[in-house]
């Protein structure tokens, strides 16, 4: 009787398209439930010195599964990128929303990517029917909402959605380091690095910092009292 020779060149993809399979499980359970526009929505930015905080809502086609994508965190640049044309190419919905610094200082850092959201998920091609967010509620929102804690590591919508909040957001940085090129935004994507905490010191603050964060505006030295 002849030996049989297992090939085990397909356990990689056999593998990741499991996993990906956890992570849908939650997608899965809504649509059986009757949902069929179900989006994920995360944020980019929020502990940022500079720039915008940019979010994005993005609803997965049900029948091709997107391979590598998961918490943009965990990805390096190139990956992102890669993942981020995938999804694109999926065909899925997709809508982005960008509030700026001078929103941020006015309002604060929480109701600004709320607002974020809110844009992307006013951007969809298509009306969502329910709502999967990384950590935030949305109550404004007249569909069902589901906050998770750590969403983008949990849910593959939201992970997807993180990914195309970020790369939309590093290239928006890769632009503005263009036009204030001393403040390194192309490496540092406007988070409080030494460099950049440096070259705020040096240069001052731009009108696309957050002056209400702390670090960004020097404080005073308190008067003493005599």
């Amino acid at each position: 009787m002849p030996s049989v020779r297992s090939d085990h060149s397909l356990d990689p993809l056999w593998g990741e398209l499991a996993r990906i399979g956890r992570l849908s499980w939650r997608e899965r359970r809504l649509r059986a439930l009757g949902y069929s526009r179900i989006a994920g929505v995360d944020e980019a930015g929020r502990g940022c010195f500079a720039g915008p905080v940019v979010a994005a809502a993005v609803i997965l086609p049900f029948d091709a599964p997107v391979l590598g994508v998961d918490d943009s965190k965990k990805l390096d640049p190139e990956a992102r990128e890669r993942v981020a044309r995938w999804i694109r190419a999926t065909g899925a919905s997709i809508g982005v929303g960008i509030v700026g610094a001078d929103f941020i200082d006015v309002e604060n850092i929480l109701e600004a990517s709320k607002q974020a959201m809110m844009d992307a998920i006013a951007a969809l091609p298509e009306r969502p029917d329910a709502v999967l967010v990384d950590a935030v509620n949305l109550p404004r929102l007249t569909v069902p909402v589901l906050p998770l804690i750590r969403g983008d590591s949990l849910v593959a919508s939201i992970a997807a959605a993180s990914i195309i909040a970020k790369t939309t957001r590093d290239a928006l940085m890769d632009e503005l380091h263009r036009e204030y090129p001393w403040y390194g935004f192309s490496s540092n994507r406007g988070y409080g690095t030494p460099d950049h905490r440096e070259a705020i010191r040096r240069h001052g603050p731009t009108p696309i910092h957050r002056l209400t964060f702390r670090g960004v505006v020097p404080s005073r030295p308190q008067a003493l009292a005599f």
